[in-house]
C-alpha cells in the first residue's frame, strides 16, 4: 500500500495565534511535544502525584491519575493527600492479544495493578490502581511483549476498533491488518514516550516531529474503528471515523466511509449532544490510510480549539454542514469518494458460546461481566494462555474470545475451563450477556454514581422482571455510565442509564439493537425503585404485545414510551 504524502500547510494551529486558542491548546504547544516535566515529577518522591499540566500530558502516553474516591473523604479528615495512582491503557489494534502478551500483562496485574484486569469497551486492557514508582516498571514490562500505552488517551487517534467475528476467519484476518496498520499510522510519531518511559537519549530529527498532529495535536479525542457487516460490534456510527467492509464472496472490495460520531454529551447543557456517524461514500482499499490522513486532517484544521466542549469532530460536521466536510475532505484526497455500497447489519453483541471458523479453527467467547478480570477468572485465563497456541481477541462489548483454537487442542481448553470454572461465565439472562458499564466509582475522576459496582444487582432485579413474562433469554442491551461522557457507549442501547448523583440516574429507552438509533430519555435523576417500576410497565407491556421478532427498543417507540428521534443523527431530549 502507498504511503500518502501528509498535508501539514494548512494546521490550524500554526496559522491561529496561540493566544487566541484554548488554554489546553497553548498548554500542548508549550510542552515540547508532549515531554512537559514528566521525567521530573515521576522523580519526585515527596508526593503521589504528577504536578500541574503533566496530568493532562500523560494522557498521550495512555496514562489517567486518579486516586480512590472510597477513602478521599477519610484521608482529608486526616490531612493526607488523596489516595493517588494511575489508570494504563494499553493500546492494542482490533482487541488481538498473543498468549505471551497475555501472561505478561497478567503478571504486571498482579504485581502493579490490584491483581485484576479490566476490559475496555474500546477492546483493550487498562491497569489499575499502578503507583507512581511502579509507572516505568509497568511500560518496560509492556514493551517485553511488544506493547505500548501510546496514545491510548489525550486528543490524538485512540486504539483503533475491528470487528471479531470469529466466523470470518479471512476476512477477519485482512481487515484486522488494516486496522492494526491505521492505528500504528495515526500514533503521534514524538519520541517523548521512548524518552520518559524507556530511558532513551533524545536525538535530533530533520523535519517536524509531528508531521500529522502539529504542535497541539487534535482539538479533542478522535476514534477510528473497522466493522465486518452483519454484526455491528464496535457500533461504528459512535466512531468519528469508521470503516464500513463491502466484501462479495468472501473477498474485501473496499469499505464505506462514515463520519461524525461521538457519544459524549453533558446534562444541562443541550449544545452538547451524542451523534450518529453518517455514510459519506465508498473508498478501495489501497485508500485506507488517505482516508485516515485527510478525515483527520480536516477536524485538526477547523475543530473547536477554544471550547472544549464544542471540540469533537461531530460538532466541526454540524458546524460547518456535511456536505461541506465531505468536499473538504475530497479535495484533501484529491478523488471523490464512490456512491456507498448496500450493507445490513443485525445486531452489535458477541455470539457467545463455541463458534467454528471458515478455517475450521475453534473460538470461545467468554462472557466477561463488565470487563472485570479477577480471582479464579483470571487464575484461569492465566492457565490457558500457558498452553494455548492461538490469540485471544477482546471485544467490543468486553467479553473476551480464546481464538484460533486448533480442534484437536479444544478438550484441552475445556479441561481448564471446567477446573476454574469458566464454563460457568456464559450462563446468564439475555439481559446480562448484553450488558455493559463503565468503571465509574471508586477510581474515575468523573464518576457521579456507581457504575460497574451496581449494574449486576440492578440486572438481578430487572432480570426478576422479566422472568416473570417469560423473557429470560431475550436478548436486550443495557449500559450503564456514572457520567453523561458514554464510556460505554450508552446512547445507542435499548435501556441505558447514566449517572447524575449517588443513587440517581436517567433512564434511556428505544436504542437500537444493532447500533443504528439513538434512545431517548424517559425519566430523569430517578432512583432505583422509579427505575424498576418504569422497565415493569414496559416489559409487561412487551410479553403481550410484541410483533413477531420485535425488539425491544423498536417496541418501546412503537407503545408510544419514547417518541422515535427525528431525522438527522442527533440526541434531542
Amino acid at each position: 500500500m502507498t504511503m500518502p504524502q501528509l498535508n501539514t500547510n494548512r494546521s490550524r494551529d500554526l496559522s491561529q495565534p496561540l493566544d487566541k486558542l484554548g488554554r489546553d491548546e497553548r498548554m500542548k504547544a508549550a510542552s515540547d511535544q508532549l515531554r512537559g516535566t514528566i521525567a521530573a515529577g515521576l522523580a519526585e518522591e515527596l508526593t503521589a502525584a504528577v504536578p500541574g499540566d503533566d496530568i493532562k500530558l500523560m494522557k498521550f502516553h495512555g496514562l489517567y491519575q486518579q486516586d480512590d474516591r472510597d477513602i478521599r473523604d477519610e484521608r482529608r479528615r486526616q490531612k493526607l493527600e488523596p489516595d493517588y495512582t494511575f489508570m494504563a491503557r494499553i493500546r492494542l489494534p482490533g482487541g488481538v492479544c498473543s498468549p505471551s502478551q497475555w501472561l505478561k500483562l497478567d503478571e504486571l496485574g498482579r504485581a502493579h495493578a490490584g491483581e485484576t484486569l479490566r476490559l475496555t469497551t474500546r477492546q483493550t486492557f487498562q491497569l489499575h490502581r499502578v503507583k507512581k514508582q511502579n509507572l516505568r516498571a509497568t511500560m518496560q514490562g509492556l514493551r517485553d511483549v511488544l506493547l505500548d500505552t501510546k496514545a491510548a488517551c489525550g486528543d490524538d487517534s485512540r486504539g483503533v476498533m475491528c470487528s471479531v467475528n470469529p466466523r470470518l476467519s479471512t476476512l477477519h484476518a485482512e481487515v484486522y491488518a488494516l486496522a492494526k496498520r491505521a492505528s500504528d499510522h495515526a500514533i503521534p510519531k514524538t519520541a517523548a514516550y521512548r524518552e520518559i518511559w524507556y530511558g532513551e537519549e533524545r536525538t535530533e530529527v530533520s523535519g517536524p516531529e509531528e508531521p500529522l498532529y502539529g504542535r497541539t495535536y487534535m482539538p479533542r479525542k478522535f476514534k477510528i474503528g473497522f466493522v465486518i457487516p452483519p454484526i455491528n460490534d464496535i457500533d461504528v456510527y459512535a466512531q468519528d471515523l469508521g470503516f464500513i467492509a463491502i466484501a462479495a464472496n468472501g473477498k474485501l472490495e473496499g469499505f464505506n466511509i462514515a463520519i461524525g460520531g461521538g457519544m459524549g454529551r453533558t446534562d444541562q447543557a443541550p449544545k452538547t449532544y451524542p451523534r450518529l456517524a453518517d455514510v459519506i461514500g465508498f473508498a478501495d482499499v489501497d485508500k485506507v490510510l488517505q482516508v485516515c490522513d485527510a478525515v483527520m486532517q480536516v477536524q485538526r484544521d477547523y475543530g473547536d480549539r477554544i471550547d472544549r466542549g464544542h471540540a469533537r469532530f461531530k460538532y466541526t460536521i454540524d458546524d460547518k454542514g456535511l456536505d461541506w466536510i465531505k468536499a473538504e475532505i475530497e479535495a484533501r484526497l484529491g478523488f471523490s469518494l464512490a456512491a456507498a455500497r448496500s450493507y445490513e447489519f443485525i445486531s452489535n453483541g458477541d455470539p457467545i458460546g463455541w463458534t467454528r471458523g471458515e478455517d475450521g479453527r475453534e473460538h470461545c467467547t467468554l462472557f466477561i461481566e463488565n470487563g472485570r478480570i479477577i480471582g479464579t477468572v483470571m487464575d484461569g485465563l492465566r492457565a490457558i494462555a500457558r498452553i494455548h497456541e492461538g490469540t485471544f481477541r477482546i471485544t467490543p462489548n468486553q467479553n473476551l474470545i480464546i481464538a484460533d483454537i486448533a480442534p484437536e487442542a479444544r478438550p484441552d481448553i475445556e479441561v481448564l475451563m471446567k477446573e476454574f470454572g469458566l464454563d460457568r461465565l456464559n450462563r446468564a439472562s439475555g439481559l446480562r450477556l448484553n450488558s455493559m458499564a463503565c468503571v465509574a466509582l471508586p477510581t474515575c475522576g468523573l464518576a457521579m454514581a456507581e457504575s460497574e459496582r451496581y449494574l449486576p444487582n440492578l440486572i438481578g432485579s430487572i432480570d426478576a422482571i422479566l422472568a416473570a413474562h417469560g423473557l429470560t433469554d431475550e436478548p436486550i442491551t443495557i449500559r450503564m455510565t456514572g457520567c453523561p461522557n458514554g464510556c460505554a457507549r450508552p446512547y445507542i442501547a435499548e435501556i441505558a442509564l447514566t449517572g447524575r448523583a449517588p443513587g440517581k440516574y436517567n433512564l434511556y429507552l428505544g436504542g437500537g439493537f444493532h447500533g443504528q438509533r439513538l434512545n431517548k430519555m424517559v425519566l430523569e435523576n430517578v432512583g432505583e425503585a422509579a427505575i424498576l417500576d418504569m422497565l415493569a410497565k414496559v416489559i409487561a407491556h412487551f410479553a403481550t404485545d410484541r410483533r413477531s421478532h420485535e425488539r425491544f427498543g423498536d417496541f418501546a417507540i412503537r407503545a408510544g414510551y419514547v417518541a422515535e428521534v427525528k431525522e438527522g443523527r442527533h440526541f434531542n431530549d
